[in-house]
């Protein structure tokens, strides 16, 4: 989430706000930074935000975010009877914990667990949590590891491309493992077996696998890694476990690529993580984290709570959160099935792959993915278009409605500058027809200019953390 933090503050804008004077019923002026002195009418205040929200841009025209940005009005209906249930208190909502329990072995079972029904794994607010707990017991299992064998411990590292999410960093820095972060190169933009192994020694807590990277939507080849760290641990004794961040690909690839093998069919995934806001088609925020078995995950991690009587064991940072998210879940599994899911992806992809070829046409641009895996795709200038930069295009989109983001790859390519575009339920071929509109009007007045007019520092959508973080942020409208 953003940091309020006055060193990145803009200016004060008014410290008043004008209230329209035909729907007031109260002074025409409140204060925009204190509390009112008095309370105002519902109908008032409501109009104050409302109309203040209206500066925000069309959710269904951001192609920056993989969030989900459309549900059905049934699960409208459904979580805004739910917003008051309190997800930590189970005792008080026995069946939102139950649906919550369903949610996991149904995911279980779409990763291939061994025992779908005896899944160890729960809900979070979003992937950067489930990261967070799955990183704890990849560390806490190699500290077991190394205290039995009377080994020091106080060296954890883990091995994770330079594209990972930047909640990947953050679990490193705030938890004190080395994050070994394996820099692109040449046109090898995520993390491959042989880089992965490379990395490893020791102290490696494990390997964090991107099944679909937000920079430019392609797979990791989480079964080349793994199969590349059984060999290190021939060679070496070293067992390293894999986490799968799958984020976006973890709720995808089960559905267009069932024979692809990255989930707990192979022995050396010990957990994987997904984003039900994402490709789970569940607005904001709700993530899963699930482990292989019980062994996987400690179990001085775990909590026990008061559940009817019984004990529920609870693993999260946080404590209380709303259960709409969850229940809206469990919803979307019933209403889709299988089938409905494949139907959903499979249609976001072809709409990616075709919108992809379409841009290529277009002349000005050369792809970096096609977004026939992830329905993501990148795609920069080429080389002779040296009049203009993607932060102009960017600019250029926006001026017509579309949030397109433009930044740079993190190390070693930060000479990369791309565009990328995220498709997702509700973003159909007739609205692709209107984008690939935008550029064909934008692009002459580009093509005219002598010299770029934005770089990198002027991107709306930057990789770069200002306060003490260093390293490669994806780029906004992420997610997690």
């Amino acid at each position: 989430m953003a940091l309020t933090h006055p060193a990145h503050s803009p200016d004060n804008d008014r410290d008043r706000v004008a209230v329209n004077p035909v729907f007031t019923r109260e002074p025409l002026e409140v204060p925009r930074h204190r509390l009112p002195a008095d309370e105002i009418d519902s109908d008032t205040a409501y109009q104050i935000v409302h109309d203040e929200l209206l500066l925000d841009g069309n959710a269904r025209l951001n192609l920056a975010t993989f969030v989900t940005t459309w549900m059905e009005p049934a699960a409208q209906t459904l979580m805004s009877e739910c917003f008051d249930k309190n997800m930590i208190d189970k005792d008080e909502y026995p069946r939102t914990a139950e649906l919550e329990q369903r949610c996991v072995r149904i995911l279980a079972d779409l990763w291939h667990a061994e025992d779908p029904d005896h899944a160890v794994g729960c809900s979070t607010t979003g992937s950067s949590e489930a990261c967070m707990l799955a990183g704890l017991a990849l560390k806490r299992r190699w500290q077991r590891r190394r205290r039995a064998a009377g080994q020091p411990e106080d060296r954890p590292n883990l091995v994770m491309g330079s594209n990972v999410q930047v909640c990947w960093e953050k679990f490193a820095e705030y938890w004190d493992v080395e994050a070994r972060l394996v820099p692109m190169s040449g046109e090898r933009f995520h993390l491959t077996a042989d880089e992965a192994a490379a990395h490893c020694d020791e102290n490696t807590i494990g390997v964090v696998a991107v099944l679909g990277s937000t920079f430019d939507g392609s797979y990791e080849p989480v079964a080349e890694i793994c199969a590349a760290l059984d060999r290190l641990r021939d060679e070496s004794g070293w067992d390293v476990p894999v986490h799968v961040d799958g984020a976006s690909g973890a709720m995808f690839a089960p559905f267009c690529d069932p024979d692809l093998e990255w989930d707990f069919r192979l022995a050396r995934v010990a957990s994987i993580n997904t984003s039900g806001h994402k490709y789970g088609l569940v607005y904001p925020g709700v993530g899963w984290v699930l482990w292989r078995d019980a062994a996987a995950l400690p179990d001085e991690l775990v909590f026990r709570v008061n559940y009817l009587g019984g004990q529920m064991p609870t693993f999260a940072l946080n404590f209380s959160r709303p259960g709409a998210q969850v229940v809206a879940q469990y919803y979307t599994f019933l209403r889709l099935g299988r089938r409905g899911y494949e139907r959903v992806q499979g249609y976001s992809r072809e709409v990616a792959a075709a919108l992809a070829d379409r841009i290529a046409q277009l002349g000005p641009f050369r792809l970096i993915t096609d977004g026939r895996q992830l329905p993501v795709f990148a795609f920069t200038l080429a080389p002779e278009e040296t009049g203009y930069s993607v932060f102009d295009v960017s600019a250029a989109l926006r001026e017509q409605g579309w949030l397109v983001p433009a930044y740079t790859f993190p190390a070693d390519r930060q000479d990369l500058a791309v565009l990328r575009i995220v498709v997702r339920n509700g973003f159909s071929h007739d609205l692709a027809d209107l984008l690939v509109g935008a550029f064909e009007r934008a692009l002459p007045r580009l093509r005219a200019q002598q010299a770029p007019q934005r770089g990198a520092e002027s991107a709306s959508f930057s990789h770069g953390a200002d306060i003490g973080v260093q390293g490669a942020d994806p780029p906004v409208g992420g997610g997690r």
